[in-house]
């Protein structure tokens, strides 16, 4: 049960600011932000399983993010990592528009994706939603098509307008609108597929659980200037800070970290 919202083209000071959780079984093997050795302009974290990643920003102003669907049904054996729709987009040098038309659905189990560069923003969705070029907004995706109205998805969306509003658009600021841990008695996982007693604390924008969980809390701050800051803070099933990366890059240039 992952989250993001997002505003895109809507701060007079920036393209695109994003806070995303990734929630994920806390066993899974998992490297932290880093610039990638084999693929040196590539920023992210990476899966240690599969290979990919979950959200990552490039040198040469691409960036995408992709979230799992929820679903009742078993994923089918021999599909391709949904990691991979993030490091081929970044990596790649197509328009955004080119790459979601491009992508064979049924090689994938349910995702949700969101391809960027320059001006263009992009989401699809393998269950039936898209491709559509984004207009400039606030939005939000959990595990389900774009802007889906969770409770946790709604208020998390809500606190992101505000903060664009009224705060200081900084780190602390943008990490505090998904820290937010409190459940809500609402139908929104509604779920075979989910333990019983799992399903409440996934209404939650952050995951507290001690084998499946909230691992990371990342937000990305790409001005209008084009300098792109990213940073991802880290907690263990305890929902403890277990540690933070923070990057600041110019798209073309090198990482100022």
């Amino acid at each position: 049960m992952c989250l993001i919202v997002f505003a895109w083209q809507s701060h007079p000071g920036y393209r695109l600011v994003l806070a995303a959780n990734r929630d994920e079984l806390h066993a899974r093997p998992t490297r932290e932000l880093h610039w990638w050795p084999d693929r040196p302009e590539i920023l992210a974290g990476r899966d240690l399983e599969a290979g990919g990643t979950w959200l990552a920003a490039s040198r040469l102003g691409r960036f995408a993010t992709v979230t799992n669907y929820r679903e009742g049904r078993p994923n089918k054996v021999g599909l391709k990592s949904r990691g991979a729709l993030v490091t081929d987009f970044v990596t790649g040098d197509g328009s955004p528009e080119a790459f979601v038309r491009q992508i064979e659905d049924k090689r994938y189990a349910g995702f949700s994706l969101l391809v960027a560069s320059g001006d263009e923003l992009w989401y699809i969705s393998n269950r039936g939603d898209g491709p559509v070029r984004l207009a400039p907004g606030i939005y939000g995706l959990s595990n389900a098509a774009l802007d889906t109205p969770w409770s946790k998805l709604v208020r998390s969306r809500d606190r992101l307008t505000e903060v664009l509003e009224t705060s200081e658009v900084d780190d602390d600021a943008l990490i505090g609108i998904l820290s937010d841990r409190e459940p809500v008695l609402v139908t929104d996982v509604k779920d075979d597929s989910l333990p019983f007693e799992l399903a409440p604390t996934v209404t939650a924008p952050f995951i507290v659980a001690p084998d499946y969980g909230t691992r990371c809390t990342t937000v990305v701050r790409w001005h209008n200037d084009d300098i792109v800051a990213v940073t991802e803070r880290r907690f263990d099933a305890d929902g403890e800070n277990t540690g933070e990366e923070m990057y600041r890059f110019g798209i073309g240039g090198q990482d100022d970290r």
